[in-house]
């Protein structure tokens, strides 16, 4: 069965389930092929036992991650999820233990050390407790937050959180703020066609009316009804007659445009030039005589 997801493409192997179920034997609870991936299911003190089994024969050199899950309702209502990676075969398998309140799981920390930061995760948003870490604090939450906020019956409202305040210039303590009310989802896709009104289509204009359905007319017998064509069977009917045939037969005059020349000008006097006059002293440019006894 071909699985389309948005998790990279590995390798499959044939029989591998059946190599893992004889390898791990009373220590396997359950193991099923879902979704193209190897899930295991084992016993929870076997956890160690199991991922070093994993890892030495079966070549699942990488711890990627170790995540949780909260049921509330059955009796060990944790789930601790390891997922491996084998990088010389491309394949990854995923191994649960179950675990409640009271119950720890081993550590991994033997195996890999970088599960002892992925075991610090799990303990701070679910509470699971894990035997053998030396280090088991809270990671993700704040200073003296109680509570784990990833369990189903956390509540969302009555605890604080803590930020550091320029203004103040030291660490505050504020009720928590939820960023959207608390919603129920029922899992419609609006594109499907949800039967309820979708949060803000309640002001949108009512959808036009649709057209109504064409109604059948009876078939039409015999031939089809044609206009009479207008025809002009008298010079009358087109309004030519004698009268108006003898005007147009007439000569057209042109007309002309009286328009009256322009007269041209006068021929102006030939006059002789005018002698320059004398400059006067003190005129700009000239010098007047020069004073007696100068």
């Amino acid at each position: 069965m071909t699985v389309l997801h948005s998790a990279p493409r590995f390798a499959a192997e044939d029989g591998l389930l059946d190599r893992l179920t004889a390898a791990l034997g009373d220590q396997l609870v359950a193991a099923r092929e879902e979704y193209g991936e190897t899930v295991l299911d084992v016993q929870r003190d076997a956890i160690v036992p199991v991922l070093t089994t994993l890892r030495d024969r079966f070549e699942y050199q990488q711890l990627m991650e170790i995540a949780g899950a909260d049921y509330p309702a059955r009796a060990e209502r944790f789930e601790v999820v390891y997922m491996l990676l084998s990088v010389t075969r491309n394949h990854r398998v995923i191994v649960k233990v179950r675990a409640a309140e009271s119950t720890p799981v081993p550590t991994v920390t033997t195996i890999w050390p970088n599960a002892g930061w992925l075991e610090r995760e799990v303990f701070d948003m679910y509470g699971v407790l894990f035997s053998g870490n030396t280090d088991l604090r809270r990671i993700l939450t704040d200073y003296g937050f109680e509570g784990h906020p990833f369990r189903k019956d956390f509540p969302l409202t009555g605890y604080v959180e803590l930020r550091y305040s320029e203004e103040d210039k030291r660490v505050v303590y504020e009720p928590v703020k939820l960023a959207q009310d608390l919603r129920t989802f029922d899992f419609m896709s609006p594109w499907e066609g949800a039967d309820y009104v979708l949060p803000g289509d309640e002001k949108a204009a009512p959808p036009p009316p649709p057209a109504p359905a064409p109604v059948a007319t009876a078939p039409v017998t015999g031939a089809p009804k044609v206009d009479t064509p207008k025809t002009t069977d008298t010079p009358a009917a087109t309004g030519a007659d004698e009268k108006a045939d003898a005007e147009a037969a007439k000569p057209k005059r042109a007309r002309t445009t009286k328009v009256a020349a322009a007269a041209a000008p006068d021929a102006t006097e030939a006059r002789p030039a005018r002698k320059p006059r004398a400059r006067k002293a003190g005129d700009e440019g000239g010098q007047g005589p020069a004073p007696e006894g100068s």
